[in-house]
């Protein structure tokens, strides 16, 4: 789950990082109204987006009266933002952070992440911050530093200082630096996450360090441990479908083809997906139903491939384990049928706890289904029944 600049900005101040002061504002009067409670000569007008390189797309101003911000966030609210992050469809700006300008002496890059290869957690260090700094890596302009965590382990002030020394941070810095890197490591493990970056982190003419811009992801897969979490994410701020399908113990994704998909486990779902484009077909959706999701929960997500009216046929790829028996599929086709009053050709293929007992259900619903034996045959049946051929 990707976070918004103000939320990460929120929850890392009060665990202590520094960040600037700044409000949140949905209109260009409430933009207007932040900027004069903040009281200061140097503003930034930052619109709310999950993407980045919003200051080369005009996503972020500096200005220096309130006057000025509300014009600015009036040029940016409702607007869409395209960066090249964002695709050619861009991202409505809903929001606008109005905050405190920063003057830096120095500009850094500073990140905490999951490197998955290694199976730790490391922090990455730049001497230079900047927004083009993914061009300015590939190019050789500038490197970054690597210093491992283990699974959030305490850093050793040694590797602190040499990660330090190597930043070219002045002897009177590596104190504070040693502390934002402590609070930072216990935010990212307290807060589940799979990424915070800071880019650019400032040193002040004070001493200072203050994160200026902050990208956080929070691995969903933690998200049960975390309600206070699950409440920043909003619904506007994504695809609707997707994020009420994620909701619903599924793992949604909408495609462009005619074929409605519906497995249990990702990587049966990707292989699905390439068994689909190897006999000419195209896949509608990517559904993956997870462990924990009950037959009304699958009820919604084959409701969702019935009231999509490009889908053609539907394919049910399932494999019954423990958890997740495959008549819990077997119902929540049931129901979303009932549901929707619509039928099209479904395709399944079950194996695994209670196959033979969800063959059954489907009786038991009415659900007139083409039961196939294995992966590959099951595929070619869903494409043919997509392109009107009859089985």
């Amino acid at each position: 789950m990707k976070l918004h600049e103000f939320q990460s900005k929120a929850l890392l101040s009060i665990r202590g990082i520094n960040v600037p002061e700044g409000r949140v504002a949905l209109t260009p009067g409430e933009a207007r109204e932040a900027a004069e409670a903040l009281g200061v000569e140097r503003i930034a007008v930052k619109s709310q987006v999950l993407a980045g390189g919003r200051g080369l797309a005009g996503g972020v101003r500096l200005v220096s009266s309130p006057g000025e911000v509300e014009a600015a966030a009036a040029a940016m609210l409702g607007r869409t933002l395209i960066t090249e992050q964002t695709g050619p469809a861009g991202c409505r700006v809903n929001r606008v952070l109005i905050e405190t300008a920063v003057r830096p002496v120095r500009s850094l890059y500073l990140s905490l992440l999951v490197d998955a290869a290694r199976a730790e957690i490391a922090i990455l260090a730049g001497a230079e911050g900047s927004e083009d700094i993914e061009q300015r890596l590939q190019s050789g302009e500038t490197r970054l530093e690597r210093l491992s965590l283990g699974t959030g382990d305490a850093l050793e002030k040694a590797a602190v200082t040499g990660l330090a020394q190597r930043l070219g941070l002045g002897s009177n810095l590596h104190s504070a630096f040693a502390s934002l890197l402590d609070q930072l490591r216990l935010a990212f493990v307290e807060l589940d996450a799979t990424l915070i970056e800071f880019n650019p982190l400032v040193v002040t003419e004070e001493g200072k360090f203050v994160a200026v811009d902050v990208k956080m992801i929070i691995d969903d897969n933690a998200l049960f441990r975390h309600p206070e979490l699950m409440a920043l994410r909003e619904e506007h701020d994504g695809d609707e479908i997707e994020l009420v399908a994620q909701n619903r113990r599924l793992n949604y994704l909408r495609m462009d083809g005619n074929i409605g998909l519906a497995v249990n486990g990702a990587g049966l779902g990707l292989a699905t997906l390439d068994m689909v484009r190897a006999a000419n077909g195209s896949a509608a959706n990517f559904m993956d139903i997870r462990t924990t999701a009950t037959s009304l929960d699958v009820a919604h997500g084959f409701t969702l491939l019935l009231n999509n009216p490009a889908v053609r046929s539907i394919l049910v790829n399932v494999h019954g384990g423990g958890m997740q028996p495959c008549d819990t599929i077997a119902d929540g086709l049931g129901i979303a049928m009932r549901r929707t009053g619509r039928t099209c050709p479904v395709v399944v293929r079950l194996a695994g706890n209670n196959a033979e007992y969800a063959r059954f259900r489907f009786a038991n619903f009415g659900c007139k289904v083409i039961d196939c034996p294995d992966m590959w045959t099951a595929v070619n049946r869903a494409v043919s029944a997509a392109h009107g051929e009859r089985s």
